[in-house]
C-alpha cells in the first residue's frame, strides 16, 4: 500500500478545532516518554473518561431495568463529572478561545491554515481540542506540505498538512469516533437544508 492510500484509508472531514502546535526536534519524537502507559497522561483525560463510559454502559442498561430511579441518579453524577473534565480541558494553558480554526481532520493526519510557513519533514507537537466533544489530542506530525493559500484575507497565509505520528491507541480511537460522529451530523444537517 503507497503512502497516499495509506492516508486515503481514513475518512476526512471539515470541522472546527482548538489548536495549538510548536516545531520540535526529531530526536523528541523517537524518544518513548511522550507516549506513556498512564491513561491519564498527556492530556488523554478525555479519552480516559470515554474508555470508563463505555465500560459502564453494560451494568448501566441493567441497572435502568431493576433500578430507574438510582441510574437516573447516576447519569446526573456522570454528567457532573464530564462538566468538570471539560472545566480542567480548558484550563490548559496552550488552548484559547482565538485559536479555534477550521481544518481537514482524519485519524492518519490534519491540514491546517497557519500564519507561518512550516518546512516539509519538519516535526511538531500537536494539542487539538475537539471544540463539539471537548476531547483533548496530543501527537507528534510530520510536516508533508505547506504551501501559500490563494485568499489569505483571512489571517493565514499557508495550509499545512501533517501526518500524526506515533498517535497513541486510545486517542486514534477518540479520533474516529469523533471524526464519524461529526462526518453523521454534517450529513444530517445537509439534509435538513431546505431547497431553494
Amino acid at each position: 500500500m503507497t503512502h497516499e492510500e495509506e492516508r486515503r484509508r481514513f475518512f476526512r472531514i471539515d470541522d472546527e478545532v482548538n489548536l495549538y502546535y510548536k516545531p520540535i526536534d526529531e530526536k523528541m519524537v523517537n524518544r518513548t516518554s511522550h507516549i506513556s502507559d498512564n491513561v491519564l497522561g498527556n492530556c488523554s483525560l478525555s479519552a480516559a473518561l470515554e474508555i470508563i463510559s463505555q465500560e459502564s454502559r453494560f451494568m448501566m442498561s441493567r441497572l435502568e431495568r431493576t433500578s430507574p430511579e438510582v441510574a437516573d441518579y447516576l447519569k446526573i453524577i456522570d454528567s457532573k463529572v464530564e462538566l468538570i473534565a471539560q472545566a480542567l480541558v480548558m484550563q490548559g494553558a496552550d488552548f484559547k478561545e482565538k485559536d479555534t480554526i477550521n481544518v481537514n481532520l482524519s485519524a492518519s493526519g490534519l491540514a491546517f491554515d497557519c500564519t507561518e510557513k512550516l518546512n516539509v519533514d519538519d516535526y511538531l507537537e500537536i494539542k487539538m481540542l475537539l471544540v463539539s466533544c471537548m476531547a483533548v489530542i496530543v501527537t507528534y506530525a510530520k510536516v508533508v506540505y505547506c504551501k501559500p493559500k490563494t485568499d489569505s484575507a483571512s489571517g493565514f497565509p499557508y495550509v499545512a498538512g501533517v501526518d500524526y505520528i506515533n498517535m497513541k491507541d486510545q486517542d486514534r480511537e477518540l479520533l474516529i469516533k469523533h471524526i464519524v460522529k461529526r462526518q453523521m451530523q454534517q450529513i444530517r444537517e445537509s439534509k435538513e437544508v431546505p431547497k431553494v
